[in-house]
């Protein structure tokens, strides 16, 4: 440790420190722009100028290493002066759009000018203009604004994993552009718009739309995959405008996947706003009153174990139990939430939760990832892994599709379960990799158990992860990614087939008499057998509505308050942002409603009631905001049903850009898909 004295403050900081750090230690603020405590050290605004006594001049604190002694000062005269005439030089080219441009009022560029700039400039010749790049349909370009800080450069290179971002020319001449004009390959590419300190880099789909300072801010969770990002949700009126990342060092970093961040046009199209019940054939609006009549004259007259349940993914967790109740008080043991088919009996937690922990990716020193890809599935989550990859201790094989760009190199083993018995047999180097490994990871994808043998895998991943050492009193490597954020939930819930209950297979075979579906759009409604009365609880018109009887209309994530678990078990709660539109009500009230024309007295009447509901079924519900945290207590592992199959895996998500509903519904999550899935050319712009 080295004893450093900052404006006669002494702090004590870890030896190859910057003075920066030293100072902020210190409780001093020093204005940067290249600089980011998440990436590589540029030092080339030169904003950060301290002075060190007998340094013969100021010197940049970001690229500064301490020394024992060191004495620092960050507001003397030199230092004043330095810091007005480095930002006397950004300011010579900058163009005066503060009036017209996005990063108005959250600009670092605004904010360091009023704080450390002078009165005026002395520069009387002609600005420089920049040509405007294209990145893509996500990120907006002004680059006559930049001020050449390379964040972009550094984060698409360290962190996204792309490095289609560079600087071409020297000195007045530099630009920041992709090199080939395209659309930039990364789920990652909205926190492009966060690091840039100007407004170079802003959001495409919120240009123009509004200034920060209009904005009804609300923090929440992001639901559209299953790493729960920390989020702020910023509304005016009744609209949702934007989303951002919040900061949580466990879950996401300050990172967030595209997805999560500009699908929320989609919150405002294909909206299920009222009631409707199919009449001749023909759906048709109704009334709360008829519609909840409806619903009711209908199950009367089934009996309890003819009805059926299927919870959707981005469902939260006080609906599910509202639902499980009246389910099961009708005398139902027909739940599922499973609406891939994934072979997950939820009998034991740690068979399927991310049991490392997402933050615990940085202590691993092998990793297999089986039938998953991470960098579509969970693109934080795969940004964490390659953090770890960077720093030269992680290596990685997969098992799975064949040819995949993960942003880090990894070794394939196969596509099929026969790769996973070699390694159960040590047949291979990397079975000699993991058996050597201080802390192995195992990432089960999803769609590895959403298999006809998914059983067999889960079971035999388990096997493997105890055989290499992967579980141990003081290590958990056993991990299983789902893909949206209220799969967990469910499945700790326990919406499940009961005793003798049958599952979504057995209930679209024509098991059940009626099927109430709450936000359950991920499986082809075609399927559900003819003559089965469906009652669809929802807040989009997708998939499912179109077979649906009644249509009760629901709250989105952003409408209500919810909680949702991610895949690594971690309970967080969502806030309500904006309220639902038209006749639209939360979920959890709608089912009580529903159990009250069925003669069913819920045992709950308020939000507070639910979530006591919850905790006695579960106490882990309880657990807010934090997650179980331990190695694995038990090493038996799941009852493996059948034998292992062969069959490659194959990947879960077809469409990054389209797989769920909300997104389905936005336009601008469409006009990603056309790009990023036409041919590479076609990425070019117009």
């Amino acid at each position: 440790m080295a004893k450093v004295t900052v404006d006669g403050i002494e702090v004590e900081v870890p030896n190859g420190a910057s003075v920066l750090q030293a100072c902020e230690a210190a409780g001093k603020e020093i204005p940067r722009f290249c600089y980011h405590e998440r990436l590589s050290v540029a030092g080339n605004c030169r904003m950060c100028l301290v002075e060190v006594e007998r340094a013969p001049k100021p010197v940049a604190s970001c690229a500064y290493p301490v020394a024992d002694g060191m004495k620092v000062f960050t507001d003397s005269p030199m230092v004043r002066n330095a810091r007005r005439n480095v930002m006397e030089f950004l300011l010579i080219n900058h163009p005066l759009d503060c009036p017209i441009c996005d990063q108005g009022g959250e600009c670092d560029l605004q904010d360091q000018a009023t704080a450390f700039g002078g009165q005026g400039g002395r520069y009387r010749e002609e600005k420089r203009a920049v040509k405007d790049k294209y990145m893509g349909p996500l990120v907006k370009t002004i680059m006559t604004r930049c001020i050449q800080c390379t964040r972009c450069v550094r984060f698409a290179t360290e962190v996204a994993g792309v490095p289609e971002l560079g600087a071409t020319g020297r000195g007045e001449d530099m630009q920041i552009g992709t090199y080939v004009e395209k659309a930039l390959t990364t789920e990652l590419s909205g926190n492009l718009i966060d690091i840039c300190p100007v407004g170079a880099l802003t959001s495409r789909p919120y240009a123009f739309v509004s200034r920060p300072w209009e904005l009804r801010k609300t923090d929440s969770i992001d639901v559209l995959d299953a790493v729960g990002a920390a989020i702020r949700v910023d509304a005016r009126g009744p609209e949702v405008l934007r989303i951002i990342p919040r900061t949580n060092e466990d879950v996401n970093e300050e990172w967030m996947a595209d997805r999560g961040r500009f699908s929320f046009d989609g919150l405002k199209r294909k909206r299920l706003d009222r009631p409707w019940i199919r009449r001749d054939g023909k759906l048709q609006p109704a009334s709360w009153q008829e519609a909840l009549e409806h619903v009711a004259g209908k199950l009367k007259a089934i009996p309890g174990n003819r009805i059926g349940a299927v919870a959707g993914d981005l469902v939260d967790v006080e609906s599910v139990f509202a639902l499980k109740s009246l389910m099961n008080a009708l005398g139902s043991q027909n739940l599922d939430c499973r609406q891939d088919g994934a072979k997950i009996d939820g009998r034991r937690r740690d068979h399927y939760l991310f049991n490392t922990g997402i933050a615990g990716i940085d202590e691993a020193d092998a990793l297999l990832i089986i039938g998953s890809n991470p960098r579509k599935e969970a693109p934080v989550l795969n940004a964490r892994i390659r953090k770890r990859w960077n720093a030269g201790a992680l290596k990685i094989a997969t098992i799975g599709e064949s040819g995949l760009d993960l942003t880090y190199k990894a070794e394939h083993l196969g596509e099929g379960t026969s790769a996973l018995s070699a390694l159960i047999d040590g047949t291979g180097a990397f079975a000699k990799v993991l058996a050597e490994a201080k802390k192995p990871m195992i990432i089960l994808g999803r769609g590895a158990v959403a298999r006809e043998d998914g059983a067999a895998v889960l079971a035999a991943a388990w096997q493997l992860a105890n055989q290499v050492g992967a579980l141990t009193p003081e290590w958990h490597g056993f991990n299983m990614l789902h893909l949206f954020g209220g799969q967990v939930g469910a499945l700790d819930a326990g919406f499940l087939p009961g005793e003798g209950g049958q599952d979504l297979a057995g209930m679209l075979a024509g098991g059940v008499d009626a099927l109430w579906l709450l936000g359950a759009d991920g499986f082809e409604p075609a399927f559900i057998a003819p003559g089965t009365f469906v009652i669809y609880q929802g807040h989009h018109g997708d998939r499912a509505a179109s077979r649906a009887d009644v249509i009760l209309p629901g709250a989105a994530y952003t409408e209500k308050e919810g909680t949702y678990v991610n895949t690594e078990g971690r309970v967080q709660r969502g806030r309500l942002a904006v309220f639902p539109p038209g006749e639209a009500k939360e979920d959890w009230r709608i089912i009580r409603a529903a159990g009250a024309a069925l003669g069913v007295d819920l045992p709950f009447n308020t939000l507070e009631d639910v979530r006591a509901g919850m905790v006695a079924a579960n106490p882990v519900f309880g657990l807010v905001e934090g997650r179980i945290v331990g190695g694995a207590q038990d090493v038996t592992g799941p009852q493996a049903a059948g034998s292992l199959s062969g069959a490659p895996f194959k990947a879960n998500l077809t469409d990054y850009w389209l797989a769920d509903p909300i997104s389905r519904a936005s336009e601008v999550m469409a006009e990603c898909s056309r790009i990023y899935n036409a041919a590479p050319m076609a990425q070019a712009a117009e």
